[in-house]
């Protein structure tokens, strides 16, 4: 493997979150189609990916491993985020979720993590077990690490050892790390080295921020993001590329600026032996599948031209993690 990610690689994350990622900005009256339509498009995902012989991180909710409401309740940390802001934390919804995963499609997750981890090559990471804002006022470092060890045990109770982490809504810190590191978790996805994609707490970001890294998925503001990873507080970092924003009818005109803003970004990648990291959620992929998987065929096909152009072969995140 060494003499694999000395090549660079293609490097896809995940963030698999369901309504836990969602709950504090959308409702399930407006948004569960999505998420179902995220159901619907793991296991085509997966499909895809053996087919390419492509590797994922798939970082996961630690909520979502459980079927039953039984069984999250008597999971859950004692010690919880004390959000200076009540309606960011999910503690306060848990009377609102259902029975089971066959009643409550939208809150568990257990049968699509099993079939993410029987399938080839896919890691399973963590999403922190509460969707933990760990820059949000009133998060502390003893909450998140009580959150982590919950999302540990949660993972180990299916045989998985969590390695790799991502950060929700990618609020990358040093408590954070530092959490992480005592935590026995080693690998995380930073942020990309530009201005407009600092971490910060989602109440002090600029809509001139958002509006940034929108232009930047299609005109190259940013730079082309090719990375190696690096070690940053005692853990390595495997920073993030480019977002695959979900398809859109209003930005249609524009796709052939975004796809080659990220076709160009793997090229340069491959050609300087670096590390290309895409990521998304699949809840991107709820809405208007056939025009997001019909995106994704193309990077996929490019990632396998690449693969036999230049020996730049697919990894996790803890396999491109073993190059640092």
């Amino acid at each position: 493997m060494a003499d694999q990610t000395a090549r660079g690689g293609f490097v896809l994350s995940l963030d698999f979150e369901l309504m836990w990622g969602v709950r504090d900005s959308r409702s399930l009256a407006d948004y569960g189609p999505n998420l179902l339509g995220a159901r619907a498009a793991i296991p085509r995902l997966l499909e895809r990916f053996a087919a390419s012989g492509i590797r994922c991180t798939w970082a996961t909710v630690g909520m979502l491993f459980f079927a039953r409401r039984d069984d999250l309740m008597d999971a859950l940390p004692t010690l919880r985020p004390g959000y200076a802001d009540p309606r960011l934390s999910p503690y306060g919804d848990l009377d609102r979720v259902g029975a089971s995963e066959a009643a409550d499609p939208y809150h568990f997750g257990l049968s699509l993590i099993r079939e993410i981890a029987a399938a080839p090559g896919q890691e399973i990471a963590t999403h922190s077990f509460s969707h933990f804002y760990c820059l949000e006022p009133g998060a502390t470092r003893a909450a998140f690490a009580a959150d982590l060890a919950a999302a540990r045990a949660a993972a180990a109770a299916e045989g998985i050892r969590l390695r790799s982490i991502v950060f929700p809504r990618n609020q990358v810190c040093a408590e954070g790390l530092a959490a992480c590191r005592e935590a026995g978790i080693g690998i995380f996805r930073g942020n990309e080295d530009h201005r407009f994609y600092r971490a910060e707490a989602a109440s002090t970001e600029s809509l001139a921020k958002r509006a940034g890294r929108l232009a930047d998925s299609y005109v190259n503001i940013s730079g082309r993001h090719g990375h190696r990873p690096r070690r940053v507080a005692g853990l390595v970092d495997i920073p993030a590329s480019r977002f695959l924003r979900p398809w859109s009818r209003r930005l249609a005109p524009l796709e052939g600026l975004r796809m080659g803003r990220i076709l160009g970004a793997m090229r340069a990648a491959a050609t300087a032996g670096e590390i290309f990291h895409l990521w998304f959620h699949p809840h991107n992929f709820g809405a208007n599948a056939e025009a997001n998987f019909a995106v994704l065929d193309r990077i996929l096909a490019e990632a396998v031209r690449l693969r036999a152009a230049h020996g730049w072969p697919a990894l996790t995140m803890a396999e491109a993690a073993e190059a640092a």
